[in-house]
């Protein structure tokens, strides 16, 4: 039986603690060095050999680390910990940097997903569990080591539980690349209410980085609208799908993503009318949001959910 060695890199050290909280111990001691050139270093400070390590590292960038920077100290450490013995590294990464890349849409398109991949194999590691893919096929597709895609889902219904208490709800998705996300939520959200939910979904095309399409397909008149997303970056789209759907007879609209970027834009779009909340999980924090903004902005653990996702992993394996 191999034993169990968790991790969390600085970046993440935070939720990293909130997950072994939830598995009733500490994370393992390692060490992270930077350099005046920028370079760095990480190693553990425990023996690794022959052990079952897990990594906890988001990839979104912030202040302190780009996303490249993120994913490369994952790779190295991953690395590390391979060169010294352990049995098997599996990378547990809230927020993936560049899943939304994962189809040619133009001519000579990169496949980012994939390439990100491939570098996430040829550094040692043996499974990574993603929280909430941009998508979830292409995901799984571009790995040749296991995949384990944690849905969102648990996370937020609770919250649209209570919204049910106060009359009908609709979950849409904001664009037709989404049906399955928001079907799955629903399909979930009905069997814990044990009644129906309506359905929706709009339009949308997006060229050159501009957005159009208002089409609304399904029936949201008189029902509180559930907009389910995996991410939020400037929260352009959640206005657009909320106006339309307000427009079309829906009583209020809320904004659910498992990962809450908030890039430059999005402080607007979480107060703009047409929102009546916004609810997203912790695996990105909201600091890019100033307080006026933040304040309408309700965040969910998503911390018990890896927890989960770790015993799920070790109990495959056997690890203790």
């Amino acid at each position: 039986m191999a034993q169990m060695k968790l991790f969390a890199l600085n970046a993440t050290r935070e939720l990293g603690s909130r997950v072994a909280a939830a598995l009733g111990r500490a994370l393992d001691a390692h060490e992270e060095r930077e350099f005046e050139d920028g370079e760095h270093k990480a190693r553990p400070l425990t023996d690794v050999r022959g052990a079952d390590a897990y990594v906890i590292q988001s990839t979104h960038g912030d202040a302190q680390a780009s996303a490249n920077d993120k994913l490369l100290r994952l790779l190295l450490f991953a690395a590390c910990l391979r060169e010294h013995g352990a049995a098997r590294v599996t990378a547990l990464v809230p927020y993936l940097a560049y899943a939304r890349k994962d189809r040619q849409t133009k001519a000579r398109d990169p496949v980012a997903t994939r390439y990100v991949a491939q570098l996430i194999e040829a550094a040692g590691i043996g499974a990574i569990a993603a929280l909430e893919v941009h998508n979830v096929a292409a995901f799984q597709n571009a790995f040749r080591i296991p995949t384990l895609h944690l849905e969102s889902a648990p996370l937020f219904l609770p919250r649209a539980q209570a919204l049910a208490r106060e009359g009908p709800l609709a979950v849409v998705s904001p664009d037709p690349g989404g049906v399955k996300r928001a079907q799955l939520f629903r399909e979930a959200l009905e069997a814990q209410l044990g009644q129906p939910v309506g359905s929706a979904y709009l339009e949308k095309r997006r060229s050159a980085g501009v957005v159009s399409g208002s089409l609304l397909a399904g029936d949201v008149r008189g029902a509180t609208v559930l907009l389910v997303d995996d991410l939020i970056s400037t929260g352009g789209t959640m206005v657009r799908a909320a106006e339309t759907c307000l427009a079309a007879g829906a009583t209020r609209a809320f904004a659910l993503a498992a990962h809450g970027l908030f890039n430059a834009g999005a402080g607007a779009a979480i107060v703009h009318p047409a929102l009546a909340g916004t609810i997203v999980s912790d695996s990105v924090p909201p600091f890019r949001l100033d307080p006026a903004a933040r304040a309408r902005v309700e965040v969910v653990e998503c911390a018990p959910l890896l927890a989960a996702a770790i015993r799920t992993l070790a109990g495959e394996e056997g690890a203790g």
